[in-house]
């Protein structure tokens, strides 16, 4: 519990800090309205700001309903960002004031100065607190947006996969990917159901599932697991575990034996949906005589996450088959140790989630994400080697997404 209320109580009392620089900047500008009027902001003020920092330790430390517990961490989310940028301006007239004032102690007039028109429409101090104001709503109005219509707005994105050794019966099959559904972040059922059944209208071949069930403990998919049940299809539904899937951000990266169950269980979760859970294993999937390999690898990532990967154990007794396909949740694993070093022809990824905001057209994309990784959504390509990157069904801290938009990956693999 404290790894979660340290950085917590840290984020209120920059809150706080933020509250109060913006509270004594609109104070200033409203020394001409009428004194209740001023009284009435005050109360509302730092009432809201108080409500909102005892809600959120509410919803941290007591388990109350996962809908009331969203609408308080979206409301500081959004509170926390609005005011952040709301700073900036409130910084730029401060340090003008400062240089006017630094100015006027090292270089005294030496007349008189001329007095100030008492016509000027609007003083520059006010003007930059008002368009500070304007601006930090642009954020607010997006983000919010990307809240209410962008975090279940699914998206099927159609992707032909061209494999120079593809056997003749697989030529023309279709399969679906998801990723990252972090079913502890939902919050509306209907939604969820909504983009599964979108998913099960294009009657898939076969289906993956790259990783991050969870965002910390099995119990999140109690009202998703009949959901995600009805994702199924004739040859098969394979799925692999993400770093969520362990349990390290709730139990600490310890052995304890309520980790150890905790991972048991949503293993069970998998096979309770029917899905096929590989665990550094393979499997061959056989249409007319024919076969290729489907590869699961648990989670390896490069820098801090998680490496409980085995890529040996998991290509054991592949050699023969003529195309591999390779479910790893993290992308970074596929420079790191895939690409050049195998002969695995795609790999499927998720874990970046696009970072839930930036830009994404089908000439053009972009997110800061790209910063941190890259590869990061979509298809990338190095030789005769493939990733791709679903950018994720679900969503995590941001309970929504801008311009990034939950992803159904729907794929015709062709012989090239």
């Amino acid at each position: 519990m404290s790894n979660r209320i340290v950085p917590l109580l840290f984020l209120c009392f920059i809150l706080l800090v933020l509250d109060f620089y913006i509270f004594r900047a609109i104070k200033s500008i409203s020394k001409n309205a009428p004194p209740r009027r001023v009284q009435l902001f005050s109360y509302l003020w730092w009432g809201y700001s108080g409500l909102l920092i005892l809600g959120v330790f509410a919803a941290i430390i007591f388990n109350i309903f996962l809908s009331a517990r969203a609408v308080i961490l979206v409301a500081f989310f959004l509170t926390f960002v609005t005011k952040f940028c709301f700073i900036f301006f409130l910084l730029a007239d401060d340090i003008r004031r400062g240089l006017i004032w630094l100015k006027r102690r090292l270089f005294k007039p030496k007349a008189p100065a001329e007095p100030v028109s008492t016509a000027e429409p609007i003083t520059r101090s006010e003007f930059l607190v008002k368009a500070g104001i304007v601006v930090a709503a642009v954020p607010l109005a997006s983000l919010t947006w990307g809240i209410v219509k962008g975090g279940y707005d699914y998206q099927l994105r159609r992707q032909t996969l061209l494999l120079p050794n593809l056997p003749k019966a697989f030529d023309g099959i279709t399969f679906a990917q998801i990723s990252d559904v972090h079913s502890g972040s939902f919050y509306n059922r209907r939604a969820v159901l909504g983009g599964v059944e979108m998913l099960m209208a294009e009657k898939p071949d076969f289906a993956f599932f790259t990783g991050d069930l969870v965002n910390n403990v099995a119990t999140e998919m109690k009202d998703y697991q009949d959901i995600f049940s009805k994702v199924k299809a004739p040859l098969g539904v394979f799925s692999v575990l993400g770093n969520h899937d362990y349990g390290d951000y709730f139990y600490g990266k310890e052995d304890s034996p309520a980790k150890r169950k905790n991972l048991a269980d949503i293993k069970k979760v998998h096979g309770l949906m029917g899905w096929n859970l590989l665990l550094n294993e393979n499997r061959r999937l056989k249409v007319d005589g024919e076969e290729i390999g489907i590869l699961g690898i648990e989670n390896w990532g490069a820098g801090r996450f998680v490496r409980h990967g085995r890529l040996d154990l998991t290509m054991k007794g592949t050699e023969d088959l003529p195309v591999k396909l390779l479910l790893s949740h993290d992308p970074s694993h596929w420079r790191a140790q895939v690409l050049g070093y195998t002969d695995i022809d795609a790999m499927f990824s998720g874990h970046t989630h696009g970072m839930q905001f930036g830009v994404r057209t089908k000439e053009w994309q972009w997110s800061p994400v790209e910063y941190i990784y890259k590869e990061w959504a979509g298809l990338y390509q190095e030789q005769q080697q493939q990733l791709y990157v679903n950018v994720g069904y679900g969503f995590l801290g941001y309970p929504g997404r801008v311009g990034i938009l939950p992803e159904i990956t729907i794929f015709e693999l062709k012989k090239s």
